[in-house]
């Protein structure tokens, strides 16, 4: 058990966790994903360019989103540990796929934050890369954890990786973050948002999740999710 206090089934006031209609993880769900994730999480792959790329293996699963965004704490609460993502001391500036061995059954990957003061055409320019060609050949990839900030609005750069992710033909799973700073009216409001985007994009999974890294709000939910995603026990 990671030392997180269980999560709430709804966030602030109505605020809840799970916005979309998809029914809620069993608790023999939420207990699978307790148990993989408070499994040994290791660094084993950092790539720069597509020839880097670890052979495909395990399913794995991408955690994209704009720098400062709050994805190191995210993926640090998700797996109970302080500093498995660390923060880039400048935002934007790490280029590169970091890959995370969780437990012999998923592979986590930590894709480089976007946006920090740059334009969306400039956006589209980088992840054109190395960051789409993964998306759209890596045969392995079972979904992309797009994250959104829940306190500010849906950035330029957001809208050109979700056109990209898109294109590449990847389903990507939106999540927000930062809900413990949000107020309960603001984030109704946010999710609404939110979950009218979905229902545009054909690769978008139907379902938000809701959460803080800070407070644990939604982590035990997103683990039963991710944990349904890879090999099983």
């Amino acid at each position: 058990m990671d030392d997180h206090a269980p999560d709430p089934a709804h966030g602030p006031a109505d605020g809840a966790v799970l916005t979309g209609g998809l029914p809620p993880p069993s608790p023999e769900q939420i207990e699978a994903g307790r148990l993989l994730f408070a499994a040994e999480c290791r660094f084993f792959y950092a790539a720069q360019r597509l020839d880097q790329l670890p052979e495909p293996g395990l399913p794995e699963v991408a955690f994209a989103g704009r720098s400062n965004v709050g994805k190191s704490t995210l993926v640090n609460a998700l797996t109970g540990r302080k500093s498995l993502a660390r923060a880039s001391n400048t935002p934007g500036r790490t280029r590169q796929l970091n890959f995370f061995d969780l437990g012999g059954r998923l592979t986590l990957v930590d894709m480089p934050g976007y946006g920090y003061a740059r334009a969306a055409k400039e956006i589209k320019e980088d992840w054109q890369g190395l960051m789409f060609e993964y998306l759209r050949g890596r045969p392995t990839l079972r979904r992309v954890v797009l994250l959104l900030d829940g306190r500010i609005e849906i950035k330029a750069s957001d809208l050109a990786v979700m056109d990209l992710l898109d294109r590449a033909a990847v389903t990507y799973q939106f999540v927000l973050t930062k809900a413990d700073g949000v107020k309960p009216g603001p984030l109704a409001r946010k999710q609404e948002e939110v979950s009218a985007l979905i229902r545009k994009h054909p690769a978008a999974y139907p379902e938000l999740f809701t959460t803080s890294g800070e407070s644990g709000l939604g982590m035990d939910v997103l683990r039963a999710e991710l944990a349904g995603l890879g090999l099983p026990a």
